[in-house]
């Protein structure tokens, strides 16, 4: 090698070591909690230090920006952000998603986008979203945002750049799809994991990844509140607590930022087990569809077709006997609405406002009918009219051929997202506004309604599927209650903590409508009278499930109970003896309704975006 070339490489190398080791400082910021009593004070206090700091080169903010993801609260947080004078990049947490009156779609909108991208000084930064969204469950990346950061780092121009993964979530069983992430990221030189969620600064190792928890930015019990200065230098990342306007605290962690042997990694790292679906030869997957969106609601059919929607705002059909898609329909908003199919007619809510009625055969649009604010909330379809909730305040009922509105109830308290129940004349539905409501359903008359009392609106009977029998309805709600009131009058009868364990938000009906089911965040199914006068369990199941949110309805189709969980599985139950006859698990991901497809079939859907048709043997 001759010294002029020797020379080259030399510079060369070093030219690289040291675009990888410049020093720059940024700022990490954390769980804002806009609305919460001292958060705008914080963070417009947090903003001005970080002004005033001409060593911060950017910011980034991980996450849980509001209390409940509500336009007013978006709004009011990118006001303030934008009195920032440095670069920021910021990324939804769960308190973004899962109380969003606009289904996720205002984030994007007000702040530009839910992911991020960028280099800087030699390093790729690459932030996604993260839910659960819209339903209770354990966090989720939304499939959406899993399949573009691997467009990210598959395009990287230097595939050794260092990566550097921003996140909401601790990257690990907190999340649903964990490894989704990180067996993405240690394809790549990924050296370090920023996220927050836990409102304390903490190290972690996920994967082999090391990771650093940040702070959350409220002042809790201290005088003021708080971010983290990060520095980059000399291969290493060193965190300090800064104190807007008071003090930086002495260095509390520092990280080494170096590439690790991931693919020498001799640990087994932990992975969800889907041996379960070895265990029960009764059942078995007829076929498999994988969307490259989440798919945030149940499934519907009309003759040989399943109808699906996904948060891409896509409502499509698949062939029932393959999965292949053969009709596709697109809105301009995520949907998060469940389709119903009647005389021929699909409807679906969108969260671009809109309510559409497609041909369900042909899936070409018949009439759409628009709302003032994003449509969450699942119609119900009975003799040619359409009964639906909405984020603007409204429930309509809406002709099923000319969507012509029919009546409008425009006295809602916050935002609807169930599907309504039709009982004995009267639409009931409650919404995220702790209340639950009864309308006639001819004139969308108030008959009455009904509050829990609470203060917290987060504790609302507005995510169930509410059921009726012998003249009362049964609903659940996130304050582990369950309630029976009179259908008529509204009036309680029972409302009562289950002793057996902690109720939620999934229940059913049985199909002779003698007990409600109900699923307790313990793994177990109930079956409680509808005619007793206080909670009496007249019905157990053998299921034994690991801790349990999953909001979705539990259905009862020819005897067998069918258990919809928050980790994608599916338990069928022996309606008269209790006894578990089969399970099957399609993902890891939070369960939506489940859907009986004739006899012995079922069709699963789960929010990463996958559908699956299932067959099982009869009973005996």
């Amino acid at each position: 090698m001759n010294i002029q070339r020797y020379v080259a490489i030399i510079a060369l190398v070093l030219v690289c070591s040291l675009a990888h080791a410049q020093s720059f400082q940024f700022a990490f910021v954390s769980d804002t909690h806009i609305s919460n009593p001292t958060a705008q004070e914080d963070l417009e206090r947090t903003i001005a230090d970080i002004n005033a700091n001409p060593n911060l080169e950017f910011v980034v903010v991980t996450g849980d920006i509001t209390e409940f993801g509500s336009d007013e609260e978006l709004k009011q947080a990118k006001q303030i952000f934008d009195t920032l004078k440095k670069p920021w990049y910021i990324v939804p947490g769960n308190h973004d998603s899962n109380w969003s009156e606009s289904g996720g779609n205002s984030f994007r909108e007000v702040f530009g986008t839910e992911t991020f991208a960028f280099t800087h000084k030699g390093y790729l930064f690459a932030g996604t979203g993260s839910g659960p969204n819209m339903r209770m469950g354990p966090g989720q990346i939304p499939r959406e945002n899993i399949v573009w950061l691997d467009s990210v780092l598959t395009h990287m121009s230097d595939p050794e750049m260092p990566v550097i993964f921003l996140n909401h979530y601790p990257q690990d069983s907190s999340l649903n799809n964990w490894y989704d992430v990180t067996d993405r990221l240690r394809t790549r030189n990924t050296q370090l994991i920023l996220h927050g969620h836990g409102h304390n600064n903490r190290e972690y190792r996920y994967d082999g990844i090391p990771a650093v928890m940040g702070r959350s930015n409220l002042r809790a019990k201290d005088p003021v509140g708080g971010y983290n200065i990060v520095t980059f230098a000399d291969g290493k990342a060193s965190f300090e607590i800064r104190k807007p306007g008071i003090e930086t605290l002495p260095k509390w962690i520092e990280v080494p930022l170096v590439k690790h042997d991931f693919a020498n990694d001799s640990v087994k790292h932990h992975r969800p087990s889907f041996a379960v679906n070895g265990l029960y030869p009764n059942v078995k997957l007829v076929w498999e569809y994988q969307d490259d969106s989440d798919v945030g609601a149940g499934t519907a059919t009309f003759k040989n077709l399943v109808i699906a929607t996904n948060t891409s705002g896509d409502i499509y059909a698949l062939d029932q006997k393959t999965g292949k898609r053969q009709w596709t329909y697109s809105t301009n908003g995520k949907i998060y609405s469940t389709p119903a199919v009647s005389k021929g007619y699909v409807v679906v809510g969108s969260s671009d406002n809109n309510i559409y009625c497609l041909s369900a055969a042909t899936g070409k649009l018949v009439w759409k009918f628009k709302a003032n604010r994003q449509v969450l909330g699942s119609p119900l379809i009975e003799k040619a009219t359409v009964y639906i909730g909405a984020s603007d305040g409204h429930f309509r009922a809406i002709n099923l051929k000319n969507g012509k509105l029919v009546w409008d109830f425009d006295q809602v308290n916050n935002f609807v997202v169930t599907k309504p129940l039709l009982y004995q004349g009267k639409v009931y539905f409650g919404s995220w506004g702790n209340e639950f409501y009864a309308l006639d359903a001819k004139t969308g008359q108030l008959d009455w309604k009904w509050n829990n009392g609470s203060s917290n609106r987060m504790f609302s009977p507005a995510a169930c599927y509410p059921v009726a029998s012998n003249g009362r309805i049964f609903i659940v709600a996130p304050d582990r209650f369950m309630t029976s009131l009179d259908a008529n009058t509204g009036e309680v009868i029972w409302r009562e903590q289950l002793k057996e364990g902690r109720v939620r938000e999934s229940m059913g009906i049985s199909e002779d409508g003698k007990l409600v089911y109900v699923k307790t965040m313990d793994g177990q199914a109930y079956g409680v009278s509808t005619t007793a006068n206080a909670l009496q369990v007249n019905w157990k199941s053998e299921l034994q499930l690991p801790y349990e949110l999953a909001p979705s309805a539990i259905i009862e189709n020819n005897g067998i109970v069918l258990v919809p969980s928050h980790s994608g599985m599916v338990s069928a139950v022996d309606r008269q003896s209790g006894a578990v006859l089969w399970k099957y698990k399609s993902s890891n991901s939070l369960m939506n309704p489940v859907m009986p497809l004739g006899k012995n079939r079922v069709v699963v859907s789960t929010m990463d975006g996958k559908i699956a048709c299932l067959e099982y043997m009869p009973d005996k």
